[in-house]
């Protein structure tokens, strides 16, 4: 199965970006559907944007439409997620996660998703 590792996260001023990455092992991408997730303490995992398949396109959550961008190299079986803007509301932990395409759970939610990285701190002050 696909093994996932994220990288980018740090600490940003308000209106500062950050982009995201999440590297895949083990598989392609190209076979799943793909999505960034994010969850802060005593709160649920919430989606944030994903990529179901190349016809299909991507999804976001409306608290970051305009703001983020995802995206996929597939050559590199690369997961990305640019985050433009930030505002406080974006601190969180992130996680990029794989998920069947052939399902009709939607692709914003957490139970859709298979096999999930360990997360990559964003903190915006």
């Amino acid at each position: 199965h696909v093994q996932l590792v994220e990288s980018g996260g740090g600490s940003v001023q308000v209106g500062g970006s950050l982009r995201l990455s999440c590297v895949a092992s083990g598989d392609t991408i190209g076979r799943y559907c793909m999505g960034w997730f994010r969850q802060i303490p005593d709160r649920e995992r919430e989606g944030v944007a994903a990529i179901v398949s190349a016809d299909a396109g991507t999804v976001y959550a409306d608290s970051v439409k305009g703001r983020f961008t995802i995206s996929q190299d597939k050559a590199n079986d690369t997961l990305n997620l640019q985050m433009n803007s930030l505002i406080p509301e974006d601190t969180a932990i992130y996680y990029c996660a794989a998920g069947s395409r052939a399902t009709i759970t939607p692709p914003m939610e957490a139970r859709r998703y298979d096999y999930w990285g360990q997360g990559t701190q964003v903190t915006v002050s």
